[in-house]
């Protein structure tokens, strides 16, 4: 009974330092998925707004053709 329970301590610790790693990982990912989102939105929002056109001057005569 004694080493039945000692394999239950170490399993269950194997597990929790597995999942403990796991979601380390997780979360290191977390400001990169951030700032991704973060171009993708400016992205989208420079591409739903039309460019900027500066208006055209009335007071100036057309280029000469050569």
């Amino acid at each position: 009974m004694d080493g039945t329970a000692i394999i239950i301590i170490l399993a269950i610790a194997g597990v929790a330092s597995v999942l403990l790693f796991a979601l380390k990982g997780l979360l290191d990912q977390v400001p990169d998925v951030i700032e991704s989102a973060s171009k993708a939105r400016d992205a989208w929002d420079s591409f739903k707004k039309p460019p900027a056109v500066p208006p055209a001057q009335q007071d100036q005569e057309p280029p000469a053709a050569t």
